[in-house]
């Protein structure tokens, strides 16, 4: 029974161990002969963020996916794309987190709006508390003697 369960568990692992042995994207790690195609491609690589990695852009991660995204990326420069509809295309494909420049969407306001709320909630009551002077009394002052 014991090695019924191990050969199954190694069927299922073959698929995933396959894609790690697949060669990387042609542009993955090599840059377009044209000086001004590959500065376009990698200002916009710099912007997108690899989804395997999530702190790293794809132009600074050595992730299998990110590697693809920068194949797409050049392939599509190469083609004549503009940058800003492969970023597009990219974030159809893989949503808005995919971009380091996140666009304001009716979903995404509050998500400004909110801290800035609370920063000025927070400003009023610290300004009840302790902003004004306390009202009345005669304005003399005491001396510790006087207590």
């Amino acid at each position: 029974m014991r090695a019924l369960a191990l050969f199954l568990a190694a069927l299922l692992a073959l698929p995933l161990a396959a894609q790690d042995s697949l060669p990387p994207a042609p542009y993955a790690y090599q840059q377009l002969e044209d000086p001004a195609q590959e500065a376009k491609a990698m200002a916009l690589m710099h912007t997108l963020r690899c989804l395997k990695c999530q702190s790293q852009s794809i132009a600074d991660s050595d992730a299998p996916m990110a590697g693809d995204m920068r194949h797409q990326v050049r392939t599509r420069i190469a083609a004549g794309e503009d940058p800003e509809a492969i970023r597009q295309w990219l974030v159809d494909r893989y949503g808005d987190y995919v971009s380091y420049e996140p666009r304001m969407t009716a979903s995404a306001w509050p998500l400004f709006a909110i801290p800035l709320l609370l920063l000025l909630v927070a400003g009023a009551i610290l300004w009840k508390r302790i902003g004004r002077r306390p009202e009345g009394g005669s304005g003399e002052v005491y001396d510790e003697a006087d207590v």
